[in-house]
């Protein structure tokens, strides 16, 4: 039986596809902005006929609607990463988090320590030779997909199709539902002054033909504003959103430098606006990857001049990074956060930086604290630690002292709160 006719045998109703499905199931659905929609729906309906059917993913930007109180007793999340969608389910104990490094959520699924009864994943339509892409979110979907049981695919026709380690033939997957609909469009972050002024001081600590760790968000977008003068920049990252764009057109990111994948950008999954989308459509500068190679530190580290560019919640004295929880409340997860803390760190001419605004809560709230809260995870420690940006400057840890660090942060604090810090690390000892 040729491809196209072992395809079209495939090809189903949601209803049926998703027949297989059973009570105690493990499922893990496809994440980021590739989250099949069509199933998720179908799914949802199915649970007055279901029990305990555990739903496991990473971030996704879509609706969760099998997270809400309501179907409970049908769907417990399994949060590898804890997005806004599903964070209330979380954080009153009706889904689960477990805490686990982006490199290494893929082994969870292949060693059977979180064996998979079935992947619901989104998928493009098979090319000339029967493959399909996973677009937008290889990272952690691809490997889930191949280590499943059963694999239920909704072939979108709007889905790009993303190069790289990116592909599965239409023979392994189950059953395909077909679909048409817009992938979920992600809202770019305002960029303030306050902002800007941190990406301008990370912009001037990164050196030509450098390789980046661009994620979202505001100061990654404000670092992008600040490299227009920069040459020959590379990128291996997690993900990438539509800041990047215009540094390829206007050729600041050519990759021409990079020592490992030159002239490729390298990541595991991307969300953004259409126009992200349809960059990378079949673009042969973009190559996708599972996670546990992207974000292996080890490869991270084949990039010469390796610039990682993290962020945090609150940020002790001593360097201790917390970025997944505020106190004992869970918020988030670690992410690639020490993957490329670390593998940048071993990279030649490596700079692992951690960015954030110095206060929160308008000036109300300190983020450099003399202690961390109370229950907050430590995702990167004071070891990792290398640089720390705010709008206030840079603090060089690596190689100092606690006392030495502690001044160094106090510097970079908000001036408002730089006294009471002082006197919080002279009664911890650390002058």
């Amino acid at each position: 039986m040729n491809w196209e006719s072992l395809y079209r045998s495939k090809v189903t109703d949601v209803d049926t596809a998703l027949a297989s499905i059973r009570s105690y199931d493990r499922i893990y659905l496809g994440g980021g902005a590739g989250v099949p929609k069509k199933l998720v729906a179908g799914l949802t309906n199915r649970a007055d006929e279901l029990r305990d059917v555990e739903i496991t993913h990473i971030l996704t930007f879509a609706s969760a609607p099998y997270a809400e109180e309501q179907y409970s007793h049908a769907f417990r999340v399994n949060a590898l990463f804890i997005g806004q969608n599903v964070r209330k389910a979380v954080q009153e104990g009706r889904a689960d988090f477990t805490p686990v490094f982006l490199s290494e959520i893929p082994s969870l699924f292949q060693n059977g320590t979180l064996p998979l009864n079935a992947a619901l994943v989104s998928l493009t339509p098979p090319d000339e030779h029967g493959f399909c892409s996973f677009g937008v979110e290889v990272g952690t979907t691809k490997p889930a997909a191949e280590s499943a049981d059963i694999i239920i695919a909704e072939i979108n026709k709007q889905m790009p199709r993303t190069l790289g380690d990116s592909f599965i033939h239409v023979s392994r997957l189950t059953s395909i539902v077909e679909a048409d609909y817009q992938l979920p469009i992600v809202p770019q972050g305002g960029t303030s002054q306050l902002h800007m002024r941190v990406g301008e001081y990370i912009a001037d600590m990164i050196p030509n033909g450098a390789t980046l760790q661009m994620g979202i968000g505001n100061i990654p977008d404000a670092v992008l504003h600040h490299l227009g003068g920069h040459k020959d920049l590379g990128i291996h990252t997690e993900l990438f959103s539509d800041g990047v764009i215009e540094m390829v057109n206007r050729g600041v990111f050519n990759c021409s430098k990079k020592s490992f994948h030159p002239g490729k950008i390298v990541a595991g999954f991307l969300f953004g606006s259409q126009k992200l989308y349809e960059f990378v459509h079949n673009n042969p500068m973009i190559e996708l990857h599972p996670t546990d190679y992207v974000n292996d530190p080890f490869n991270i580290s084949q990039n010469d001049k390796m610039v990682a560019i993290n962020s945090a919640l609150q940020v002790d004295l001593t360097g201790q990074v917390c970025a997944d929880s505020i106190g004992a409340r869970l918020y988030s997860g670690a992410g690639g956060q020490v993957d490329f803390i670390r593998g940048a760190a071993r990279s030649k001419g490596g700079l692992p930086i951690v960015a954030f605004l110095s206060t929160a809560k308008q000036d109300t709230l300190s983020r450099i604290v003399p202690m961390l809260y109370e229950g907050s995870g430590v995702v990167t420690t004071r070891n990792d630690v290398h640089y720390v940006v705010t709008e206030y400057g840079v603090a060089k840890l690596h190689g100092k002292t606690v006392r030495e660090r502690a001044r160094a942060l106090i510097n970079i604090a908000h001036p408002k709160f730089r006294d009471e810090l002082t006197h919080a690390a002279g009664k911890l000892g650390y002058f």
